[in-house]
């Protein structure tokens, strides 16, 4: 227990030694390949952030007197990147350890009103770790459940979770494509309970005062339930069905037309047989690349080629880094990269790539005015990579957010060089 408080101590001292170096100040990252995104990449560019914001991007622009000057010459410069679907913040680890806090009990399976990012723990240890690795920007999804509840896109700051949050809600997460894991016995009976929740929440919708006066028909869902329903079946708020099988996102859609709603498609391992439909509804899709093989039988017809085939379709993607199946959601946020450098190997554009893991996520869960891209304006979530961001080797050399460079040492750090010290190892120099 010593040496692990020990460990934390240490962690807690390098992080405020590191954020006491990280002023809002003025920052100009020079002569790297900057990619906007929402424009050509621009050669020896130049990126001028003041204040939290980007204030000047292009070439020949004038680095501000007393500038903190960063050589990016030879390097790659990106907006940070977007994790659109983790469980950051509120699982520590995995295998069903505490503390666990994406999903609620909710009624009947149904958890419309849970607003997840209630349960963000902001000094979670593994926040560092992702951001040291270029994600800038999270969401975070609940799970669970029929309706598991509300998601939020956050930023990876110091601070409270009001400090850390930049939209919430911005997507109702649903399941459609496992009965088990909503509590009900078949496929079908998902969507019949679905559609008699939201059919539930038009009806409150307009009977509120009867309800008040309990003279209304008994509801599948609570009242807060049902009221955080609304803004679903106004189309303000998307509604993120995950689902896995051609004929359930087939499904799904028919139920988005139905009822007009916003829909958004998580995972989606079968997502390229619906490419064409799902291009012309212009449906996101939540997926990545298959890390082991298939996590269950809706799941068969997954492809490594997924986001590639969604893309060239012209369905909006977004990467994420948990579509293979497993629990790593928390703890590897940070392989998005990864994930970005797979999709590219098998047959998605570079450039396409780069959009699934910033603009994209950005414009699909309403905050492109914001984070996503390099642009005057936005927020400074800027990485300078020491190269192509999606090999392996490369390195996020320089990690901006909302304009602070952030470079504490993880824990991983601390315990790396803790155990490569330890007498007796290889690693001691000779007496």
């Amino acid at each position: 227990m010593k040496s692990y408080r020990t460990t934390r101590v240490a962690l807690a001292v390098a992080f405020l030694v590191a954020s006491a170096g990280a002023s809002a100040q003025t920052v100009a990252i020079v002569g790297g390949k900057v990619y906007p995104v929402s424009g050509p990449p621009i050669e020896n560019g130049t990126v001028v952030i003041t204040n939290g914001r980007i204030t000047a991007v292009g070439t020949n622009v004038p680095v501000p007197a007393g500038a903190q000057r960063i050589d990016a010459t030879g390097k790659t410069v990106t907006p940070g990147f977007v994790n659109s679907s983790t469980q950051l913040g509120v699982q520590e680890i995995g295998f069903g350890g505490p503390p666990v806090d994406a999903s609620a009990r909710g009624k009947d399976n149904i958890a419309a009103a849970f607003t997840v990012w209630e349960g963000l723990n902001p000094n979670s240890v593994l926040l560092a770790p992702a951001r040291k690795e270029g994600i800038t920007s999270f969401v975070i999804i609940p799970t669970g459940g029929l309706i598991a509840g509300q998601a939020a896109l956050v930023d990876v700051v110091p601070g409270t979770t009001s400090d850390m949050i930049i939209r919430a809600p911005v997507a109702m997460v649903a399941e459609i494509g496992d009965a088990q894991q909503a509590g009900l016995g078949s496929r079908g009976e998902l969507i019949v309970k679905l559609r008699e929740v939201l059919d539930d929440a038009k009806y409150f919708q307009t009977h509120r005062d009867a309800f008040d006066r309990a003279q209304t028909r008994p509801f599948a869902a609570s009242r807060l339930d049902l009221q955080a329903l609304i803004p679903v079946i106004e189309g303000r708020l998307p509604l993120l069905l995950t689902v896995d099988r051609e004929s359930d996102i087939d499904a799904a859609m028919r139920l988005a037309r139905e009822y007009n709603v916003k829909l958004m498609v998580g995972g989606g391992a079968e997502a390229w047989m619906m490419a064409d439909r799902l291009a012309a509804a212009r449906i996101p899709v939540l997926t990545g690349a298959m890390n082991n093989i298939p996590a269950g039988f809706a799941a068969l017809g997954q492809r490594q080629e997924n986001p590639g085939l969604l893309s060239k379709a012209g369905v909006p993607v977004a990467l994420i880094g948990n579509a293979g199946g497993g629990d790593e959601e928390a703890f590897n946020v940070r392989n998005l990269k990864q994930e970005a450098g797979n999709a590219v190997s098998y047959g998605m554009a570079w450039e396409n790539a780069l959009r699934a893991v910033t603009l994209t996520p950005a414009e699909i869960f309403g905050v492109a005015d914001r984070v996503g891209s390099i642009q005057v304006g936005r927020e400074g979530n800027v990485v300078v990579w020491s190269g192509d961001p999606f090999e392996f080797t490369t390195r996020a050399e320089h990690v901006f957010v909302r304009g602070r460079e952030y470079n504490e040492k993880t824990r991983q750090d601390l315990l790396i060089e803790r155990y490569r010290n330890l007498p007796g190892t290889h690693n001691q120099p000779p007496n």
